[in-house]
């Protein structure tokens, strides 16, 4: 029986307009009714997270900055683990050097360079020049989803990141050239000091090597002495791979990348059809006629 449920945001509980559908605010609370617990498993700061869930009347745990932190449902910090600040600062500094557009998820705020977006329209003007077939309205989506989040703090040099307080829990490059995010990949994928994980087609996103959505969804069942066979997680993207294949049942979007349906046992709704919903109803359903 599924006593704990994990549940990515974006392309999962959020649909297209970053929104929590009424149909699965519903189904989040009767889960939670039937004594399930539910948690936020996502790539965005638990500060975010709290914003967008602010009106909702529904609060959960959160596994946030893909598993680098664990905040519990009244919003104190039960776990993290930050990349060691020598080697968050050098791979900030490559991305400066290279001219990426960066976010730095920290304690209380997402650090951005002041000319990041900048960065972003000169991207995006380069590569609707160099194919006139690009929508150029669907670049300017994915960017404004990247804005969308809550807690940006602008930066005018990395160094301004160096302080001690600073804990550096996720760094993420947003490129809308393939060839800039290959090369990112290239320079930082084998390490054995830090996580490699993808959220979106215009990403790379890195943590420490023992932050993970599989790891957090690990710590917190064994905190509820829940075994991980009786957990869930409802995931789309590559970032959501660790937690899917450590899960006792898997269930993947309509709209989740093929290698996540891949390793699912079940394919629900998309994300604009309320997939979640769907999914959550039938473990309740499950929950509420169990024998006792």
């Amino acid at each position: 029986m599924i006593k704990l449920i994990a549940i990515d945001l974006d392309g999962t509980l959020l649909n297209s307009q970053n929104e929590i559908s009424d149909e699965n605010k519903t189904a989040i609370k009767q889960a939670q009714k039937a004594g399930i617990e539910v948690v936020i498993a996502t790539g965005r700061a638990h500060f975010d997270v709290q914003e967008i869930f602010k009106d909702t009347e529904i609060s959960t745990w959160i596994i946030a900055a893909n598993g680098a932190t664990i905040h519990s449902p009244d919003g104190k910090l039960f776990s993290s683990v930050p990349i060691d600040k020598e080697t968050a600062l050098q791979a900030i500094a490559w991305l400066e050097e290279e001219g990426y557009y960066y976010e730095v998820f920290s304690n209380e705020a997402i650090y951005t360079p002041q000319k990041g977006r900048e960065l972003l329209e000169i991207e995006m003007d380069r590569v609707k020049s160099a194919n006139e077939d690009v929508d150029r309205a669907t670049l300017e989506e994915a960017a404004a989803k990247q804005y969308s989040q809550s807690g940006f703090s602008f930066i005018s040099s990395p160094k301004e990141l160096e302080p001690a307080s600073i804990d550096i829990f996720n760094i993420l490059a947003f490129s809308f050239h393939q060839e800039k995010l290959n090369k990112g990949w290239e320079k930082f994928k084998g390490r054995d000091d830090l996580t490699l994980v993808t959220s979106a087609h215009h990403n790379f996103e890195l943590e420490h090597s023992q932050a993970s959505k599989g790891h957090a969804l690990t710590r917190l069942a064994s905190n509820f002495n829940i075994p991980l066979h009786e957990t869930m997680a409802i995931g789309d993207s590559m970032n959501d791979f660790s937690m899917m294949a450590i899960a006792g049942k898997r269930v993947a979007m309509g709209n989740a990348r093929p290698e996540i349906q891949h390793i699912a046992d079940e394919i629900t709704l998309r994300n604009d059809e309320h997939g979640v919903a769907e999914a959550l109803k039938k473990i309740y359903a499950e929950k509420a006629s169990a024998p006792f």
